[in-house]
């Protein structure tokens, strides 16, 4: 006799990016199975290789590959909502002293993508002759070879600049940046002015990203400080 078979339920949310509707469902012992086994490994790649795979399983007709990192942990941080618990039970570093840490429960799904009001994925070169560079946001895979974006050379993070640029355009004329070798694509890259590559970077910096801001209190000072939680390593708990 078959053992019975045991429905699962399927949310929706929108996709950040494109105000587009997915279908979830929450993530199945074999899953969690994945994210736990990635988590006791703790390497940057294992932690990237699970929550693909987790994404993937638990939503249909999704191009992973190409989703912005900040739509791959939104949907994550769903689905483990649903998964798990809503609720994050955190332990949080109080921001007046940086050295005592307290209790903090966070509901996920109050958590959402955010985006700085001087966010611009248009990056203008020139003016006057109306040429310009289209930037796209990077992808899970766009920062899978760097283990860890706060300590990476300059090399690498010239690499995922030149991955990241979508086209550029002269007027009317769009020359797409797939038609071109990465090589071709930092060269150009190499011979803009400072002050472009500084427009590139406050695109970087201003990115939508998961943020969340919460109130502690430090039991030792009695001091109430905003403690911000941004990326989707600060809401594992």
């Amino acid at each position: 006799m078959p053992l019975p078979k045991v429905d699962t339920p399927v949310y929706e949310l929108t996709l950040p990016s494109q105000n587009k509707q997915i279908k979830y469902r929450p993530f199945l012992v074999k899953e969690e199975k994945i994210l736990l086994l990635a988590l006791e490994d703790g390497s940057q790649k294992a932690i990237i290789t699970a929550i693909k795979q987790i994404v993937s399983s638990c939503t249909n007709n999704l191009k992973i590959d190409d989703l912005p990192l900040f739509d791959l942990e939104y949907i994550f941080l769903n689905i483990r909502a649903k998964s798990v618990g809503e609720v994050a039970h955190l332990r949080v570093r109080c921001p007046d002293d940086l050295k005592t840490f307290v209790d903090a429960d966070i509901d996920l799904t109050k958590v959402e993508v955010q985006v700085d009001d001087e966010h611009d994925k248009n990056i203008v070169i020139d003016a006057d002759k109306k040429i310009g560079i289209m930037l796209r946001y990077p992808s899970i895979n766009d920062l899978e070879e760097t283990e860890d974006l706060t300590s990476a050379t300059s090399e690498d993070l010239f690499k995922i600049i030149s991955k990241g640029i979508d086209y550029v355009y002269e007027g009317e004329k769009i020359y797409k940046a797939s038609d071109y070798t990465y090589k071709e694509m930092n060269e150009f890259l190499e011979n803009l002015r400072a002050e472009v590559l500084a427009k590139i970077k406050k695109f970087y910096d201003t990115s939508p990203k998961i943020r969340h801001e919460i109130e502690v209190t430090n039991p030792k000072t009695n001091v109430k400080g905003t403690v911000v939680l941004e990326g989707l390593n600060d809401f594992f708990g």
